[in-house]
């Protein structure tokens, strides 16, 4: 198993290699510490990730996360998750079940008793039981991030079905991600039909583009 997934990572040819077990970084003004797992795809770091938390750290006037409710979709190893959380904000980390266990040692291991909230975690299947689990009139987020969420998978469509139900008038999206394949850049093109969308900024290197949206008044 672990060797088919090293295969598969590999195929992707990520702009950086990291190795497994733990990875440092420095955000925000604190070292943080990132545990790694072949087990699953999002439980490795990917250069979406990485790219997201220089530019909200750098653009910190523009995009202030300091007391904002932020929901992170395919929180993955939750990097993105706790640095948003260093910076102030009360953060909702969500994926898959399996992903989840990873995803808890990460955020209790880099923020507690350094940030102003608590974040939190919960399970959540794109695309599936949304109005039950997330009804509108209770779940509001001033920001929602995304990073490395699209990639060779089949399900795009409930990616952008998700996407549709959380960003609301009022709510700002950021999403980073590396462009590997066709079906990426099919995506972006549905996402900028639905969506009000800027290109912030483009990571020439690593392949990364960087897109705020804000939903389409009807």
């Amino acid at each position: 198993m672990a060797g088919e997934a090293l295969k598969r990572r590999n195929a992707w040819e990520p702009s950086v290699f990291y190795s497994l077990g733990m990875e440092s970084f420095s955000f925000a003004g604190h070292e943080i510490s990132i545990r790694e797992s072949l087990d699953t795809y999002g439980a490795l770091i990917w250069p979406g990730a990485v790219a997201l938390c220089n530019y909200l750290e750098k653009n910190q006037e523009q995009f202030n996360l300091l007391d904002k409710a932020v929901l992170e979709l395919g929180a993955g190893t939750g990097l993105v998750s706790i640095v948003a959380s260093l910076m102030g904000a009360w953060v909702t980390a969500t994926d898959l079940p399996e992903i989840l266990d990873n995803l808890n040692f990460n955020l209790s291991r880099n923020t507690r008793g350094r940030c102003r909230y608590t974040p939190q975690v919960a399970q959540l299947t794109w695309g599936e039981e949304l109005g039950r689990n997330f009804p509108s009139s209770i779940y509001n987020y001033d920001y929602i991030l995304c990073a490395d969420v699209v990639y060779h998978h089949d399900c795009l469509d409930e990616l952008l079905i998700t996407i549709k139900h959380f960003c609301r008038p009022g709510t700002t999206l950021l999403w980073a991600n590396k462009i590997r394949f066709q079906t990426d850049l099919l995506f972006i093109e549905n996402f900028e039909k639905a969506f009000n969308t800027t290109l912030l900024a483009e990571i020439a290197e690593d392949k990364v583009k960087i897109f705020q949206a804000t939903a389409r008044l009807e």
